[in-house]
């Protein structure tokens, strides 16, 4: 092993305001106390109740990921493993995700933006 992954870092226009978005899906703290890192106005951090630890950093530039738009490419992605695809996709349509691809063809999957546009798949489990 080489490394251990610290956290996952999203650019975006607001931290704030994308991690209330995933605090919202993960619960958690937002910006706990954590000697690796100091949060400001520029870098947000979401410590999950699972362990995971996203954080969040401005980019004065910001432009979002286009899925499936090559020239604006995703970069990344996360899955949120559910139980049901359909009380889920209610519950992060009112946190301000917006849908991307539906997944009308009976997957087991489906694409969504959070509020900066970063696409994620909610995967039934």
């Amino acid at each position: 092993m080489i490394a251990d992954l610290q956290c996952v870092v999203l650019d975006c226009s607001d931290p704030a305001e994308l991690a209330g978005f995933y605090w919202s899906l993960l619960g958690g703290t937002v910006n706990r106390q954590d000697k690796r890192w100091a949060v400001d106005d520029d870098w947000t951090t979401l410590h999950t109740e699972a362990g995971l630890v996203l954080a969040f950093q401005r980019s004065a530039d910001y432009r979002p990921p286009q899925w499936p738009d090559p020239e604006r490419p995703q970069q990344f992605h996360l899955d949120f493993g559910v139980a049901d695809l359909d009380q889920a996709q209610e519950q992060v349509l009112a946190c301000g995700a917006t849908v991307l691809d539906d997944g009308t063809d009976g997957r087991s999957w489906r694409i969504y933006a959070d509020p900066a546009g970063h696409p994620f798949c909610l995967v039934r489990h």
